[in-house]
């Protein structure tokens, strides 16, 4: 099966200033964020990137969105190679990030209009797709309602949404869940399964374990930058947790817990 993204020896690092040095107690000019990483998403699936906070999570999925340049490595999606055709993998992915944020003066309906176009969405489809998008997640009545007066997890729906607009084959989340009431955290956690049931690829990066075994077919373990394990999550089971394996690995790398 032919991979929708493939991820090889990525590699990123990124400069300290002197400020950061002295916060994060180093001498280190130099901080690797992501070291050496490989890994593949089919078509079809929910591939879950786990980790702790500062692993390099993040880091890998704005690369993959063309939003920062990787130093190393190759990374195609749908074939297309991120740093030579740019336009063509901008137009297969839709990417949302919990540190997105909405310009508070315009509204929903103003947002998804605006973005619709950028895709080159046309317009007999937008309002379509906006009708359905909003109805399912409750936004029609707040549709002309500045973004400076919703509540967060108005606005995390309205990001969603807008991640989607030109119904990207693949989507990149990152930390979708977030910051989220427990309502609309189930809201976003069905849309990402009916996404696959509607034959999209989503690959999603969380520190939540209960996630990752709820709607993933894979797991990738990322620490410090590196992939420690892959597993399809039918591997795991109690005793033999998801949970249980992600701690033993990372005492191997990081020492004991205590």
């Amino acid at each position: 099966m032919q991979p929708i993204l493939e991820v090889k020896n990525l590699v990123k690092t990124f400069k300290l200033s002197k400020k950061q040095q002295k916060i994060e107690k180093t001498n280190t000019k130099v901080r690797v964020a992501v070291n050496d990483l490989s890994f593949n998403v089919y078509e079809g699936e929910i591939y879950g990137l786990l980790g702790p906070n500062g692993a390099g999570k993040t880091t890998t999925l704005r690369i993959i969105s063309t939003l920062i340049k990787k130093d190393s490595g190759e990374v195609k999606v749908n074939g297309y190679d991120i740093s030579k055709e740019q336009s063509k993998v901008r137009s297969q992915i839709g990417f949302l990030t919990s540190e997105l944020k909405l310009d508070d003066f315009f509204t929903p309906n103003y947002l998804f209009d605006y973005f619709s176009h950028l895709h080159g969405v046309p317009e007999d489809v937008i309002e379509k797709r906006k009708q359905e998008l909003f109805d399912k997640f409750g936004i029609s009545e707040f549709k002309e309602v500045k973004v400076s007066d919703l509540s967060s997890g108005m606005k995390q729906k309205v990001s969603l949404v807008i991640s989607v607009v030109h119904d990207p084959k693949f989507i990149i989340f990152d930390e979708p869940t977030n910051g989220l009431d427990v309502i609309t955290a189930k809201t976003v956690i069905d849309f990402l399964v009916a996404l696959k049931e509607a034959g999209k690829t989503v690959i999603l990066s969380t520190h939540i374990f209960s996630l990752v075994e709820r709607i993933c077919d894979r797991v990738g373990v990322i620490i410090d930058g590196a992939l420690i394990f892959e597993e399809p999550m039918s591997t795991f089971s109690e005793p033999n947790s998801l949970e249980e394996r992600f701690f033993l690995e990372y005492a191997k790398v990081k020492g004991d817990l205590a």
